[in-house]
């Protein structure tokens, strides 16, 4: 691993691992904002949803009847209520192109610390359309803020 392959970041919820797990696969749609810089389509109202099992989606849904779906990735590890990892692909990923965020949750004196990495940027070619133009360590920078700040929103719905 180089060292702009990865990026962790870490909270505590106040409620015990299995709920912080159910939560965060379960409920993913109270905490995973909206809008455009979350959402893969944030212009238009959607679902987000994990299929729980090893092999499951992560899925942006508009119209699931139809099947209009966006598919960020696949689980690759479903092991409640300590570990989640799946694969993660944005919008603008060429086939094959995946990055992998493992999710561990492990017990708090104040709850559960939820701790996420995200690896794999380091694959991602220095042109790639996903970093915007923005360097190595500012683009993974970039990407630690963005999971801050979904976390922040996990823990808010803890409460």
């Amino acid at each position: 691993m180089t060292p702009h392959d990865s990026v962790r970041v870490e909270v505590v919820v106040a409620v015990p691992p299995g709920e912080a797990f159910e939560l965060f696969t379960r409920d993913v749609d109270v905490w995973w904002r909206r809008g455009p810089r979350y959402r893969a389509d944030g212009r238009r109202p959607s679902t987000m949803r994990f299929e729980p099992r090893v092999g499951g989606r992560l899925l942006e849904i508009y119209d699931e009847s139809r099947g209009d779906l966006y598919e960020f990735g696949r689980v690759l590890a479903w092991e409640p209520p300590a570990r989640l990892r799946f694969e993660f692909r944005g919008t603008n990923f060429a086939p094959g192109e995946v990055t992998r965020v493992d999710v561990r949750f492990e017990g708090d004196p104040d709850g559960t610390r939820v701790t996420l990495e995200q690896s794999g940027f380091a694959a991602l070619r220095p042109d790639h359309p996903v970093r915007h133009g923005e360097a190595e360590p500012a683009f993974v920078a970039s990407m630690g803020r963005w999971w801050t700040e979904l976390l922040v929103a996990l823990r808010a719905a803890t409460h």
